[in-house]
């Protein structure tokens, strides 16, 4: 990328607010993430009006502690960059009128980015790979198999036509009473359980293509918890163990067999560099695992970036920036960035079923 440059990423598109100070060199000199864990967990998901409200309150100090840490001042910064959506509409307002007021203080060119592109590009943040390769991204609010041909070519090849997985864990957990984030929960009493004590379905495994679908699932494991309620008063906690096994199990076989198609699908197109996971589900090291035989399966390589890299962040925002400044950008008309709740990255793509009053997913 020639001369190294600076770039500072700014996230706030659900409920982490983070800031970070990433180098063209990949190097990564700061990565700071305040959750709101503890302001949603009572809730039993995401509140959109306090998410907002807590990003508008922590915005200016993530971002201080972001500059504090890597040892520099905005001064010294080549390029701001911001998640502009898809998301919480709200939080991401809150984030992009604080970062154009930065690049206009500051006089720094402004790169608007789509969050969905930031967790696309951070497996080259983290690993050496090249394009083209596979993606599946998979959050809490997106499951899509995406053909990334550049830092802004992206050809999206399937989806869930409903629940994202980690929406679908999160709904889950809350039928368990396990709490918020479901995903971790579900993954933690899943290590316990007998994943073939029950039987859930793997839906539209009988159909062709890479579309996938994980409300009948959640909607299986409701039946299921209203039957052990209904004989024994309640669940019990190796019922937990076993249900999140089970659950979990179906997961990663829809995730499994829809991978599998999708990469015979790619290779048959333009050969892939390798299989890519991203987003806040591939922390669940269960489907890692899972997704990573696959790639050894189909004799292609694996990547997966760290934890801390997984759920939102700033530094996927800075480095989606950087590999476009790569391109020969130099940032965004201020004027053009505008918040969307809804922001596909492939834009030629027919919408997913099941898109309903919200719109097509992204």
């Amino acid at each position: 990328m020639g001369k190294s440059k600076l770039f500072l990423g700014i996230e706030s598109s659900c409920d982490e607010t983070a800031a970070a100070l990433v180098r063209s060199d990949k190097e990564i000199l700061s990565n700071v993430v305040f959750d709101q864990l503890d302001l949603h967990a009572a809730f039993g998901g995401v509140v959109p009006e306090i998410a907002a409200r807590a990003h508008a309150e922590r915005l200016d100090l993530v971002t201080a502690q972001a500059l504090q840490e890597a040892g520099c001042g905005l001064a010294d910064v080549d390029g701001i960059a911001v998640a502009a959506g898809p998301g919480l509409i709200g939080g991401v307002m809150s984030g992009v009128v604080f970062a154009k007021a930065l690049a206009a203080a500051s006089g720094k060119p402004l790169f608007g980015i789509n969050h969905l592109a930031g967790h696309a590009l951070s497996p080259r943040l983290s690993d050496d790979l090249a394009f083209p390769f596979l993606l599946l991204l998979v959050s809490g609010g997106h499951c899509q198999f995406l053909l990334v041909s550049g830092p802004t070519e992206f050809t999206r090849l399937g989806g869930t036509i409903d629940d994202a997985p980690g929406e679908a864990f999160d709904k889950s957990a809350r039928l368990m009473g396990l709490g918020y984030p479901g995903g971790p929960l579900i993954e933690q009493a899943a290590a316990q359980g007998n994943a073939e004590r029950f039987s859930f379905p793997r839906p539209l495994l009988d159909r062709e293509g890479y579309d996938m679908s994980f409300s009948g699932l959640k909607t299986a494991l409701r039946r299921e918890v209203d039957g052990l309620a209904a004989e024994q008063g309640g669940l019990y906690r190796q019922d937990i163990s076993d249900l999140s096994a089970a659950f979990q199990t179906a997961v990663a076989d829809v995730l499994r067999i829809k991978t599998a198609r999708a990469i015979s699908a790619a290779m048959n197109q333009n050969p892939v560099t390798a299989l890519a996971v991203a987003g806040g589900v591939a922390a669940n090291q269960t489907l890692r695992a899972v997704l990573e035989g696959v790639a050894q399966d189909a004799q292609i390589g694996f990547a997966a970036p760290p934890l801390s890299l997984c759920t939102d962040n700033g530094a996927m925002i800075a480095w989606s920036a950087l590999e476009r400044a790569a391109l020969g950008e130099g940032g965004d008309d201020p004027a053009s960035i505008v918040a969307r709740p809804r922001w596909p990255l492939d834009t030629n793509a027919t919408p997913l079923l099941g898109s309903g009053k919200k719109g097509s997913k992204a």
